[in-house]
């Protein structure tokens, strides 16, 4: 029993044993009509780990919630570049 509860402490006080929602944003700046955010929004949702996704054509800008665990940020803007909108962190 003395195992098994210092397994769970351990797990428990171990940060990176628990995955986290991550928030980043994208500039895409070769949006150039107000129908490119769906082409540019479809692409980061078919990326495994991603929650949501917020494309603005006015600021050229994609807010994504992803899971840290599943997903990256290289992998994000591979998606937007490979629909032909290559995309850069912003923050």
């Amino acid at each position: 029993m003395k195992k098994l509860y210092l397994a769970i402490l351990l797990i428990i006080g171990s940060s990176s044993a628990f995955a986290k929602d991550v928030i980043i944003i994208l500039e895409v700046p070769s949006m150039t009509c107000v129908t490119c955010p769906i082409t540019v929004k479809k692409a980061l949702q078919k990326v495994d780990g991603v929650k949501n996704v917020e494309v603005t054509y006015e600021d050229k800008l994609a807010v994504v919630t992803f899971n840290d665990k599943v997903t990256n940020s290289e992998a994000l803007t591979k998606a937007t570049k490979n629909a032909g909108y290559p995309s850069i962190v912003k923050l």
